[in-house]
């Protein structure tokens, strides 16, 4: 029997996925079920982005584009990038479009990583970040990032995880699942750290316009960190665009340069089509309110599960409130139950989709990771659901 890549055998399939197929199942038996397991903003599109991708097509925008990304939504991203993070990217030789945040993280970590090198990731952290770096052969270090420390990692973690092949530093802020960002100071202090052992920074930023506090720092924007750092995002999350696949990467220009012939020789370029709706949606100013007014529909959500977890008063389930993103990671330790068998019975008796901790590491045993990406009247009524289950356990 022919073998096959053995890399794959340390990797487990998305458990965010695994559990919207279960749920999918359970629907087309008759199961009435609350989906508070997704990552996807429940508004829709907004109908001007569509009309500007629509209007692209008839325009016979249907064929190969520049595998760079077209120079308009290049300097449109430069622009944001500029407005709200104060980072100054030149567009022709610093910014790569991509097909979707996944494709920007798979194409910096392409760009750095030789088989061998270690990846130092925050636990917990989204798996995809761990997963990427394994498929291409690199070593990852979890670093520890408890909910004692707010899910920063203490910084003495990082010093600890060092080895001689240490090539890069992963960041995920908002975080996928806790929402939890650090300090500027934390990440002055990360910096100089990558900068004294010449690290390189991959940040995955796709969450940084859904925040309910202060607005997070890029690292990017730290001084001295933006030669060594690779910026990831989408418009996926801050335009309701996750079906678009449409991305980038801000790098220095050697990055980019090896990215670009990653991109070049796996997707060849970007629908055209769909790049001229990204310009579209990154500039007009009346796309930066649909940001703000979704931000606000969180931040309602938000407040209300905190608002539910005082009335209810559970003894079972501890609330923290996250500084960004549309999640909550629930912490159901009391319980002294392994998450997954939670999330099952959860789903099973009661009917709610969530997503188990530990799919984000080691870290997250004893959580779930419930969304705010879903209606008020679900958000309401499964939080609920998963607080009297627990409190009958």
């Amino acid at each position: 029997m022919q073998s096959l890549n053995t890399q794959f055998d340390l990797i487990r399939q998305s458990a965010t996925v695994a559990m919207a197929d279960h749920i999918l199942a359970l629907k087309a038996s008759g199961k009435n079920i609350i989906g508070l397991q997704v990552g996807d903003p429940d508004f829709g599109t907004p109908p001007a982005v569509v009309d500007a991708a629509l209007k692209a097509m008839q325009d016979g925008l249907t064929h190969y584009g520049p595998s760079r990304g077209y120079p308009d939504l290049r300097a449109a991203v430069a622009k944001k990038l500029t407005r709200d993070e104060g980072i100054s990217y030149d567009p022709a030789t610093e910014i790569l479009i991509t097909h979707g945040g996944i494709h920007a993280y798979y194409l910096a970590m392409q760009s750095i990583l030789t088989p061998g090198d270690d990846v130092l990731i925050p636990d917990p952290s989204w798996a995809t970040h761990s997963n990427m770096a394994i498929m291409l052969r690199g070593n990852v270090i979890r670093i520890p990032a408890p909910a004692d420390n707010g899910f920063i990692p203490f910084f003495d973690s990082w010093l600890k995880a060092l080895t001689p092949k240490t090539r890069a530093i992963v960041l995920n802020y908002p975080s996928n699942p806790t929402g939890a960002y650090p300090t500027r100071e934390y990440l002055q202090k990360l910096q100089d750290f990558a900068a004294k052992h010449n690290l390189w920074i991959v940040s995955d930023e796709v969450y940084g316009s859904l925040y309910y506090e202060e607005r997070p720092t890029s690292v990017a924007a730290i001084a001295g960190a933006k030669e060594r750092t690779l910026l990831v995002n989408s418009l996926s999350k801050s335009y309701a665009m996750t079906g678009w696949r449409v991305g980038y990467l801000a790098a220095p220009a050697r990055v980019i340069e090896n990215a670009l012939k990653a991109g070049q020789n796996s997707i060849t370029c970007v629908a055209p089509f769909i790049q001229k709706a990204a310009a579209f949606a990154l500039t007009d100013p009346a796309m930066q309110d649909v940001t703000a007014e979704m931000r606000a529909g969180y931040a309602r959500r938000r407040d209300l599960v905190m608002h539910l977890s005082h009335e209810l008063e559970s003894e079972k389930v501890k609330v923290i409130p996250p500084q960004g993103a549309f999640y909550f990671f629930l912490d159901l330790r009391a319980l002294k139950m392994s998450s997954v068998e939670m999330c099952e019975r959860i789903l099973d008796e009661v009917g709610v989709g969530l997503v188990p901790g530990s799919a984000f590491g080691e870290q997250g045993e004893g959580f779930i990771r419930m969304t705010i990406a879903a209606s008020d009247e679900d958000v309401e009524a499964g939080f609920r659901k998963i607080v009297k289950w627990a409190e009958r356990q």
